[in-house]
Protein backbone atom coordinates (compact mmCIF):
# COMPACT_ATOMS: atom_id res chain seq x y z
CA UNK A 1 0.00 0.00 0.00
CA UNK A 2 1.47 3.57 -1.01
CA UNK A 3 2.13 5.92 1.93
CA UNK A 4 0.28 9.36 1.70
CA UNK A 5 2.13 12.27 2.75
CA UNK A 6 0.64 15.88 3.58
CA UNK A 7 0.81 18.22 1.21
CA UNK A 8 0.68 21.40 2.93
CA UNK A 9 3.96 21.53 4.94
CA UNK A 10 5.50 19.32 2.18
CA UNK A 11 6.95 22.09 0.12
CA UNK A 12 8.00 24.85 3.11
CA UNK A 13 10.08 21.93 3.72
CA UNK A 14 11.44 21.09 0.19
CA UNK A 15 11.78 24.75 -1.08
CA UNK A 16 13.61 25.26 2.35
CA UNK A 17 16.44 22.69 1.17
CA UNK A 18 19.54 24.39 -1.41
CA UNK A 19 22.62 22.14 -1.02
CA UNK A 20 26.13 22.11 -2.01
CA UNK A 21 27.04 26.45 -1.64
CA UNK A 22 25.91 28.90 0.70
CA UNK A 23 26.37 31.62 -1.80
CA UNK A 24 23.33 33.51 -2.37
CA UNK A 25 20.67 32.51 -4.34
CA UNK A 26 20.82 33.57 -8.16
CA UNK A 27 18.35 33.66 -11.31
CA UNK A 28 18.56 29.83 -11.35
CA UNK A 29 17.69 28.95 -8.26
CA UNK A 30 14.73 31.57 -7.94
CA UNK A 31 13.75 30.15 -11.35
CA UNK A 32 14.32 26.32 -10.37
CA UNK A 33 12.31 26.82 -6.93
CA UNK A 34 9.50 28.40 -8.47
CA UNK A 35 9.55 25.54 -11.53
CA UNK A 36 9.71 22.98 -8.67
CA UNK A 37 6.62 24.79 -6.73
CA UNK A 38 4.48 25.22 -9.67
CA UNK A 39 5.25 21.59 -11.21
CA UNK A 40 4.85 19.91 -7.09
CA UNK A 41 8.61 18.61 -7.82
CA UNK A 42 9.91 17.28 -4.80
CA UNK A 43 13.72 17.43 -5.57
CA UNK A 44 15.81 18.28 -8.78
CA UNK A 45 19.43 17.86 -9.44
CA UNK A 46 20.94 20.09 -12.25
CA UNK A 47 24.15 20.64 -14.01
CA UNK A 48 25.07 23.41 -16.23
CA UNK A 49 28.35 23.27 -18.41
CA UNK A 50 29.86 25.27 -21.18
CA UNK A 51 32.82 24.00 -23.28
CA UNK A 52 32.17 20.71 -21.55
CA UNK A 53 32.79 22.10 -18.28
CA UNK A 54 30.46 22.61 -15.07
CA UNK A 55 29.91 26.23 -14.47
CA UNK A 56 26.89 25.52 -11.89
CA UNK A 57 25.42 22.16 -10.45
CA UNK A 58 23.10 22.44 -8.01
CA UNK A 59 20.54 19.85 -5.79
CA UNK A 60 17.05 21.43 -5.06
CA UNK A 61 14.13 20.33 -2.80
CA UNK A 62 14.30 16.66 -1.35
CA UNK A 63 15.75 13.36 -2.71
CA UNK A 64 13.72 11.28 0.23
CA UNK A 65 10.92 13.56 1.51
CA UNK A 66 9.86 10.94 4.68
CA UNK A 67 13.58 11.03 6.21
CA UNK A 68 13.87 14.85 4.93
CA UNK A 69 17.22 14.03 2.82
CA UNK A 70 18.26 17.07 0.34
CA UNK A 71 18.97 16.74 -3.34
CA UNK A 72 22.39 17.21 -4.05
CA UNK A 73 24.65 16.87 -7.38
CA UNK A 74 25.57 13.81 -6.28
CA UNK A 75 22.14 12.34 -6.06
CA UNK A 76 21.41 9.11 -8.04
CA UNK A 77 18.36 9.16 -9.96
CA UNK A 78 16.57 6.71 -12.33
CA UNK A 79 17.07 8.86 -16.10
CA UNK A 80 14.76 6.89 -17.94
CA UNK A 81 14.75 7.23 -22.55
CA UNK A 82 18.03 9.47 -21.80
CA UNK A 83 19.61 6.17 -21.21
CA UNK A 84 18.74 4.84 -24.78
CA UNK A 85 21.81 7.36 -26.61
CA UNK A 86 24.00 5.25 -24.06
CA UNK A 87 22.99 1.57 -25.40
CA UNK A 88 22.99 3.22 -29.01
CA UNK A 89 27.02 4.31 -27.91
CA UNK A 90 27.56 0.29 -27.16
CA UNK A 91 26.29 0.05 -31.00
CA UNK A 92 28.27 2.49 -32.15
CA UNK A 93 31.27 1.31 -30.24
CA UNK A 94 30.82 -2.11 -31.80
CA UNK A 95 30.39 -0.62 -35.42
CA UNK A 96 33.59 1.59 -34.67
CA UNK A 97 35.44 -1.84 -33.82
CA UNK A 98 34.40 -3.53 -37.04
CA UNK A 99 31.83 -6.03 -35.27
CA UNK A 100 28.64 -4.97 -36.87
CA UNK A 101 26.90 -2.46 -39.81
CA UNK A 102 24.11 -0.62 -39.15
CA UNK A 103 22.76 -2.39 -42.11
CA UNK A 104 23.15 -5.87 -40.36
CA UNK A 105 19.46 -7.57 -40.19
CA UNK A 106 18.01 -7.72 -37.01
CA UNK A 107 17.17 -11.39 -37.59
CA UNK A 108 21.10 -11.90 -37.52
CA UNK A 109 20.90 -11.51 -33.80
CA UNK A 110 17.99 -12.87 -33.08
CA UNK A 111 16.85 -16.33 -33.22
CA UNK A 112 13.23 -17.21 -34.53
CA UNK A 113 12.21 -13.89 -35.80
CA UNK A 114 9.22 -13.72 -37.91
CA UNK A 115 9.39 -13.45 -41.42
CA UNK A 116 7.52 -9.94 -40.84
CA UNK A 117 10.65 -8.93 -38.94
CA UNK A 118 12.99 -9.36 -42.04
CA UNK A 119 13.58 -6.18 -43.08
CA UNK A 120 14.14 -4.55 -39.96
CA UNK A 121 17.92 -3.41 -39.77
CA UNK A 122 19.97 -1.81 -36.60
CA UNK A 123 19.93 1.38 -37.95
CA UNK A 124 15.89 0.98 -37.95
CA UNK A 125 15.86 -0.14 -34.56
CA UNK A 126 18.53 2.96 -33.49
CA UNK A 127 16.06 5.40 -35.15
CA UNK A 128 12.62 4.13 -34.36
CA UNK A 129 11.51 3.53 -37.56
CA UNK A 130 11.17 -0.45 -37.54
CA UNK A 131 7.59 -0.66 -37.19
CA UNK A 132 7.79 -2.73 -34.33
CA UNK A 133 5.27 -2.15 -31.30
CA UNK A 134 5.52 0.53 -28.72
CA UNK A 135 6.06 -2.23 -26.28
CA UNK A 136 6.23 -5.93 -25.81
CA UNK A 137 2.94 -7.47 -24.41
CA UNK A 138 4.72 -9.77 -22.57
CA UNK A 139 7.04 -7.33 -20.27
CA UNK A 140 6.08 -7.36 -16.61
CA UNK A 141 7.49 -4.65 -14.38
CA UNK A 142 7.01 -6.48 -11.68
CA UNK A 143 9.51 -9.38 -12.95
CA UNK A 144 12.72 -9.84 -13.60
CA UNK A 145 13.78 -11.54 -17.07
CA UNK A 146 15.38 -12.29 -20.27
CA UNK A 147 15.39 -8.98 -22.62
CA UNK A 148 15.01 -12.02 -24.94
CA UNK A 149 12.27 -13.21 -23.86
CA UNK A 150 10.36 -10.02 -23.58
CA UNK A 151 11.30 -9.63 -27.32
CA UNK A 152 9.68 -12.80 -28.61
CA UNK A 153 5.89 -12.26 -26.73
CA UNK A 154 6.29 -9.60 -29.68
CA UNK A 155 7.24 -11.74 -32.32
CA UNK A 156 3.36 -13.08 -33.57
CA UNK A 157 2.02 -8.95 -33.56
CA UNK A 158 1.93 -7.16 -36.79
CA UNK A 159 4.53 -5.05 -37.88
CA UNK A 160 2.99 -1.16 -37.62
CA UNK A 161 4.11 -0.07 -40.69
CA UNK A 162 7.25 -1.51 -43.07
CA UNK A 163 10.24 -1.10 -42.10
CA UNK A 164 11.77 2.75 -42.68
CA UNK A 165 7.90 3.91 -43.90
CA UNK A 166 7.78 6.29 -40.78
CA UNK A 167 8.80 7.44 -37.43
CA UNK A 168 7.29 5.82 -34.20
CA UNK A 169 8.59 5.97 -30.73
CA UNK A 170 9.78 2.39 -30.12
CA UNK A 171 11.17 0.90 -26.41
CA UNK A 172 11.36 -3.04 -28.10
CA UNK A 173 13.88 -1.55 -30.20
CA UNK A 174 15.95 -0.71 -27.81
CA UNK A 175 15.06 -4.05 -25.87
CA UNK A 176 16.36 -5.30 -28.90
CA UNK A 177 19.76 -3.34 -28.78
CA UNK A 178 20.52 -4.58 -25.84
CA UNK A 179 20.06 -8.18 -26.83
CA UNK A 180 22.45 -7.30 -30.04
CA UNK A 181 25.33 -5.81 -27.67
CA UNK A 182 24.88 -9.05 -25.35
CA UNK A 183 25.55 -11.00 -28.22
CA UNK A 184 28.04 -9.42 -30.35
CA UNK A 185 30.01 -8.48 -27.27
CA UNK A 186 29.72 -12.06 -25.46
CA UNK A 187 29.19 -9.87 -21.93
CA UNK A 188 25.71 -8.45 -20.29
CA UNK A 189 24.83 -5.22 -21.87
CA UNK A 190 25.19 -3.31 -18.66
CA UNK A 191 29.09 -4.77 -18.77
CA UNK A 192 30.10 -3.89 -21.72
CA UNK A 193 28.86 -0.59 -21.29
CA UNK A 194 30.53 -0.29 -17.90
CA UNK A 195 34.12 -1.34 -19.37
CA UNK A 196 33.80 0.68 -22.81
CA UNK A 197 31.96 3.61 -21.31
CA UNK A 198 31.11 4.50 -17.80
CA UNK A 199 34.67 3.15 -16.63
CA UNK A 200 37.08 4.77 -18.74
CA UNK A 201 34.83 8.48 -18.30
CA UNK A 202 35.08 7.68 -14.33
CA UNK A 203 30.83 8.08 -14.72
CA UNK A 204 31.14 5.45 -10.95
CA UNK A 205 27.42 6.64 -9.81
CA UNK A 206 26.44 5.01 -13.22
CA UNK A 207 24.75 1.83 -13.63
CA UNK A 208 21.86 -0.40 -14.42
CA UNK A 209 18.58 0.20 -12.36
CA UNK A 210 18.20 -2.00 -9.80
CA UNK A 211 15.71 -1.96 -6.68
CA UNK A 212 17.87 -4.48 -4.28
CA UNK A 213 20.85 -2.99 -4.67
CA UNK A 214 22.26 -1.00 -2.10
CA UNK A 215 22.77 2.71 -3.81
CA UNK A 216 24.54 5.57 -2.05
CA UNK A 217 22.86 8.63 -2.34
CA UNK A 218 20.01 7.43 -4.63
CA UNK A 219 16.51 9.05 -4.71
CA UNK A 220 13.61 8.26 -4.34
CA UNK A 221 10.14 8.65 -7.03
CA UNK A 222 7.42 10.61 -6.15
CA UNK A 223 3.82 11.10 -8.28
CA UNK A 224 1.04 13.11 -7.63
CA UNK A 225 -2.24 11.89 -7.11
CA UNK A 226 -5.62 12.92 -6.00
CA UNK A 227 -4.22 16.22 -4.71
CA UNK A 228 -1.28 14.07 -2.85
CA UNK A 229 2.44 13.72 -3.23
CA UNK A 230 2.84 9.43 -3.21
CA UNK A 231 5.53 7.33 -3.29
CA UNK A 232 6.36 6.46 -7.16
CA UNK A 233 5.38 2.16 -7.88
CA UNK A 234 8.77 0.19 -8.15
CA UNK A 235 9.54 -1.09 -11.53
CA UNK A 236 11.94 -4.84 -10.19
CA UNK A 237 12.12 -5.73 -13.92
CA UNK A 238 15.30 -3.76 -15.84
CA UNK A 239 14.21 -2.11 -19.09
CA UNK A 240 16.94 -1.83 -21.93
CA UNK A 241 15.09 1.02 -22.95
CA UNK A 242 15.39 3.29 -19.84
CA UNK A 243 18.34 1.28 -18.12
CA UNK A 244 20.25 3.47 -15.74
CA UNK A 245 21.19 5.27 -12.85
CA UNK A 246 23.17 8.27 -12.61
CA UNK A 247 23.83 11.78 -11.50
CA UNK A 248 24.03 15.17 -13.06
CA UNK A 249 27.95 15.03 -12.48
CA UNK A 250 28.49 11.80 -14.32
CA UNK A 251 26.16 12.93 -17.16
CA UNK A 252 28.72 16.08 -16.84
CA UNK A 253 31.39 13.81 -17.37
CA UNK A 254 29.22 12.08 -20.82
CA UNK A 255 28.85 15.82 -22.19
CA UNK A 256 32.53 16.46 -21.67
CA UNK A 257 33.54 13.01 -23.55
CA UNK A 258 31.24 14.41 -26.75
CA UNK A 259 33.24 17.10 -27.58
CA UNK A 260 36.75 14.49 -28.00
CA UNK A 261 36.80 11.12 -29.31
CA UNK A 262 37.92 9.74 -26.37
CA UNK A 263 34.87 7.47 -26.66
CA UNK A 264 33.24 7.65 -29.94
CA UNK A 265 35.03 9.12 -33.61
CA UNK A 266 33.66 12.53 -34.90
CA UNK A 267 32.48 10.98 -37.73
CA UNK A 268 30.52 7.73 -35.72
CA UNK A 269 28.78 10.98 -33.56
CA UNK A 270 27.86 12.75 -36.89
CA UNK A 271 26.23 9.86 -37.65
CA UNK A 272 24.15 9.75 -34.13
CA UNK A 273 23.11 13.47 -34.78
CA UNK A 274 21.87 12.76 -38.60
CA UNK A 275 18.13 12.85 -38.76
CA UNK A 276 16.55 10.02 -39.62
CA UNK A 277 15.91 9.41 -43.70
CA UNK A 278 12.36 7.78 -44.29
CA UNK A 279 11.80 5.27 -46.99
CA UNK A 280 10.26 8.49 -48.88
CA UNK A 281 12.82 10.63 -48.57
CA UNK A 282 12.17 12.61 -46.51
CA UNK A 283 13.54 13.16 -43.05
CA UNK A 284 12.66 12.89 -39.51
CA UNK A 285 14.60 14.84 -36.40
CA UNK A 286 15.60 11.62 -34.85
CA UNK A 287 19.11 10.58 -34.72
CA UNK A 288 20.37 7.32 -32.61
CA UNK A 289 18.76 8.17 -29.56
CA UNK A 290 19.07 11.71 -29.68
CA UNK A 291 16.06 14.04 -30.73
CA UNK A 292 17.05 16.88 -33.01
CA UNK A 293 15.58 20.52 -33.28
CA UNK A 294 16.35 24.29 -32.93
CA UNK A 295 15.40 26.86 -30.32
CA UNK A 296 15.29 30.30 -31.77
CA UNK A 297 18.00 29.23 -34.52
CA UNK A 298 19.85 27.55 -31.91
CA UNK A 299 20.70 23.87 -33.00
CA UNK A 300 19.32 21.35 -30.28
CA UNK A 301 20.22 17.57 -29.81
CA UNK A 302 18.63 16.75 -26.55
CA UNK A 303 16.36 13.74 -25.14
CA UNK A 304 14.27 12.85 -21.89
CA UNK A 305 13.55 10.21 -20.02
CA UNK A 306 10.82 9.10 -17.72
CA UNK A 307 10.10 6.23 -15.02
CA UNK A 308 7.91 5.90 -12.59
CA UNK A 309 8.66 8.45 -9.71
CA UNK A 310 11.58 10.08 -12.39
CA UNK A 311 11.79 12.44 -14.88
CA UNK A 312 14.80 13.90 -16.62
CA UNK A 313 16.05 15.92 -19.91
CA UNK A 314 19.45 16.67 -21.50
CA UNK A 315 20.03 18.97 -24.06
CA UNK A 316 22.75 20.25 -25.66
CA UNK A 317 22.76 23.53 -27.85
CA UNK A 318 25.91 22.19 -30.08
CA UNK A 319 26.65 25.16 -31.59
CA UNK A 320 26.60 27.06 -28.49
CA UNK A 321 28.97 24.35 -26.75
CA UNK A 322 26.49 24.87 -23.87
CA UNK A 323 24.43 22.02 -22.19
CA UNK A 324 21.42 21.54 -19.31
CA UNK A 325 20.97 18.42 -17.52
CA UNK A 326 18.21 18.56 -15.10
CA UNK A 327 17.02 14.96 -13.00
CA UNK A 328 14.01 14.87 -10.72
CA UNK A 329 12.22 12.50 -8.60
CA UNK A 330 8.35 13.59 -9.36
CA UNK A 331 6.88 11.89 -12.19
CA UNK A 332 4.65 15.13 -13.35
CA UNK A 333 7.95 17.24 -13.71
CA UNK A 334 8.80 18.80 -17.15
CA UNK A 335 12.62 18.70 -17.02
CA UNK A 336 12.35 19.64 -20.91
CA UNK A 337 10.65 23.07 -19.88
CA UNK A 338 13.49 23.40 -17.15
CA UNK A 339 16.58 22.88 -18.54
CA UNK A 340 15.12 25.39 -21.42
CA UNK A 341 14.21 27.96 -19.30
CA UNK A 342 17.66 27.57 -17.27
CA UNK A 343 19.30 27.67 -20.72
CA UNK A 344 17.29 30.74 -21.68
CA UNK A 345 19.23 32.99 -18.44
CA UNK A 346 22.67 32.02 -20.54
CA UNK A 347 21.30 32.59 -23.83
CA UNK A 348 20.10 35.75 -25.18
CA UNK A 349 16.85 35.32 -26.83
CA UNK A 350 16.67 32.06 -26.48
CA UNK A 351 12.95 32.17 -25.53
CA UNK A 352 11.01 35.23 -27.16
CA UNK A 353 9.85 38.56 -25.34
CA UNK A 354 6.06 38.78 -25.91
CA UNK A 355 3.67 41.31 -25.05
CA UNK A 356 0.32 41.72 -24.10
CA UNK A 357 -2.08 43.47 -26.04
CA UNK A 358 -6.03 44.44 -24.73
CA UNK A 359 -8.57 42.43 -26.24
CA UNK A 360 -12.47 43.47 -25.85
CA UNK A 361 -14.32 41.06 -23.67
CA UNK A 362 -16.97 40.14 -27.04
CA UNK A 363 -14.31 39.31 -28.83
CA UNK A 364 -12.40 36.69 -26.11
CA UNK A 365 -16.25 35.49 -25.87
CA UNK A 366 -15.69 34.33 -30.04
CA UNK A 367 -12.97 32.25 -28.63
CA UNK A 368 -14.34 29.99 -25.91
CA UNK A 369 -15.76 26.46 -26.06
CA UNK A 370 -13.76 22.67 -26.45
CA UNK A 371 -11.09 22.09 -29.81
CA UNK A 372 -10.73 18.70 -30.81
CA UNK A 373 -6.91 17.83 -32.01
CA UNK A 374 -6.06 14.06 -32.42
CA UNK A 375 -4.42 13.55 -29.14
CA UNK A 376 -5.61 16.06 -26.71
CA UNK A 377 -8.71 18.49 -26.36
CA UNK A 378 -8.18 21.52 -25.37
CA UNK A 379 -10.81 23.43 -23.53
CA UNK A 380 -10.88 27.32 -23.59
CA UNK A 381 -12.57 29.39 -21.08
CA UNK A 382 -13.14 33.23 -20.07
CA UNK A 383 -12.72 34.28 -16.18
CA UNK A 384 -12.93 38.11 -16.28
CA UNK A 385 -10.79 39.89 -18.74
CA UNK A 386 -8.73 36.81 -19.91
CA UNK A 387 -8.85 33.23 -21.62
CA UNK A 388 -8.21 29.72 -19.61
CA UNK A 389 -6.49 27.16 -21.85
CA UNK A 390 -6.81 23.86 -20.05
CA UNK A 391 -5.56 20.52 -22.17
CA UNK A 392 -7.06 16.88 -21.96
CA UNK A 393 -7.91 15.80 -18.51
CA UNK A 394 -5.43 17.86 -16.14
CA UNK A 395 -6.35 19.88 -14.38
CA UNK A 396 -4.49 22.94 -14.79
CA UNK A 397 -5.73 26.04 -16.11
CA UNK A 398 -2.77 28.40 -18.09
CA UNK A 399 -3.60 31.96 -18.52
CA UNK A 400 -4.01 32.39 -22.32
CA UNK A 401 -2.37 35.87 -23.09
CA UNK A 402 -3.47 37.92 -26.07
CA UNK A 403 -1.02 39.35 -28.17
CA UNK A 404 -3.55 40.56 -31.01
CA UNK A 405 -7.10 39.90 -31.80
CA UNK A 406 -6.36 36.15 -33.13
CA UNK A 407 -2.69 35.27 -31.24
CA UNK A 408 -2.14 34.06 -28.10
CA UNK A 409 0.72 33.08 -26.03
CA UNK A 410 1.26 31.25 -22.26
CA UNK A 411 4.34 32.72 -20.06
CA UNK A 412 4.82 28.91 -18.93
CA UNK A 413 5.88 28.38 -23.46
CA UNK A 414 6.43 31.42 -24.93
CA UNK A 415 7.45 29.99 -27.95
CA UNK A 416 4.30 28.48 -28.95
CA UNK A 417 1.52 30.94 -30.35
CA UNK A 418 -2.09 29.97 -29.77
CA UNK A 419 -3.69 30.92 -33.22
CA UNK A 420 -7.94 30.92 -33.54
CA UNK A 421 -8.55 30.54 -37.28
CA UNK A 422 -12.69 31.55 -38.76
CA UNK A 423 -13.96 29.94 -41.88
CA UNK A 424 -15.49 32.02 -44.55
CA UNK A 425 -18.50 32.54 -42.64
CA UNK A 426 -16.33 34.51 -40.25
CA UNK A 427 -17.20 31.40 -37.50
CA UNK A 428 -14.48 30.63 -35.13
CA UNK A 429 -13.25 27.12 -36.34
CA UNK A 430 -9.63 26.22 -35.45
CA UNK A 431 -7.34 26.51 -32.95
CA UNK A 432 -3.84 26.55 -34.78
CA UNK A 433 -0.30 25.69 -32.33
CA UNK A 434 2.07 27.19 -33.79
CA UNK A 435 5.98 26.52 -32.31
CA UNK A 436 8.21 29.83 -33.63
CA UNK A 437 5.82 30.16 -36.21
CA UNK A 438 5.82 26.22 -37.64
CA UNK A 439 2.55 24.80 -36.93
CA UNK A 440 2.47 21.56 -34.87
CA UNK A 441 -1.18 20.70 -34.53
CA UNK A 442 -4.66 21.97 -35.47
CA UNK A 443 -7.75 21.37 -33.52
CA UNK A 444 -11.26 22.04 -34.66
CA UNK A 445 -13.82 23.55 -32.67
CA UNK A 446 -16.71 20.95 -31.98
CA UNK A 447 -18.56 23.00 -29.52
Amino acid sequence: MKRHLNCVPLFVLILSFVTTVAAQADKVDDYVKAEMQRQRVSGISIAVLKDGKIIKAEGYGLANVELNVPARPETVYKIGSVSKQLIATGIMLLMQDGKLSLDDKLSKFLEGTPDTWKEITVRHLLTHTSGLVREAPGFNPLKIQDDADVIKTAYPLPLRFAPGEKWEYCNVGYFSLAEIIRKVSGKPWGDYLNERLFAPLEMNATRTTTETAIIQNRADGYGWRDNKLRNADIFFALRPSGAFLSTVLDLAKWDAALYTDKILKPSTLSQMWAPVKLNNGTTHPYGFGWELSSVAGHKLVHHGGSLPGFRSHISRFVDDKFSVVVLTNADIADPNRIALGIAALYIPGLIPERTVAKIAPQILDMYTGQYQHPQVLFTITREGDKLLLQQGASPEKRDLLPESASNFFTNENRRLTYSFVKDEQGQVAHLVVQLEGRETGRARKIK
